[in-house]
């Protein structure tokens, strides 16, 4: 979502919103993961394109065989790359025992696995968004076998 005075805060504000983000964590985790997995713009990106998300493993390796008309919009690509790292944590959370969120001090929010590996999922979204790998069905089964 782009609102323009909340874009003009976080550049201004990063320390206040990594620090908003990690006590908002802290107080509701449900919450937070709730919000993280909106990721409305992937949603209706993938609308469009005739697939539902589902929040299933399945709907990532549907995700991989879109064509990236995105890469044409510099404008949404960073913002669609956000979204399906989102995405990819929502579906690892959701489907993976002992997956959980997690914010790094810098206000991060990354997946947490049982192993107490952490997956950085919001630049394996932009790193797909942008060069097309990794797949995102690809780092799922890394995440499911660990």
């Amino acid at each position: 979502m782009n609102i323009p005075f909340l874009d003009k805060w976080r550049k201004r504000h990063p320390a206040e919103q990594s620090r908003v983000l990690a006590a908002a964590f802290e107080d509701d985790p449900e919450g937070v993961a709730d919000l993280l997995s909106e990721c409305e713009l992937l949603r209706s990106q993938a609308s469009a394109a005739g697939l539902e998300l589902d929040d299933s493993p399945a709907s990532l390796a549907a995700l991989d065989q879109l064509l990236p008309r995105w890469r044409d919009d510099a404008e949404a690509l960073p913002w669609l790359g956000n979204d399906a790292g989102l995405y990819l944590g929502t579906v690892v959370v959701r489907t993976v025992t002992g997956a959980a969120w997690h914010v790094w001090p810098g206000g991060s929010p990354v997946v947490r696995l049982a192993s107490g590996r952490e997956i950085p999922v919001v630049e394996a979204g932009l790193d797909w968004a942008v060069q097309g790998v990794p797949q995102l069905s690809q780092v799922y089964a890394e995440a499911a076998e660990a």
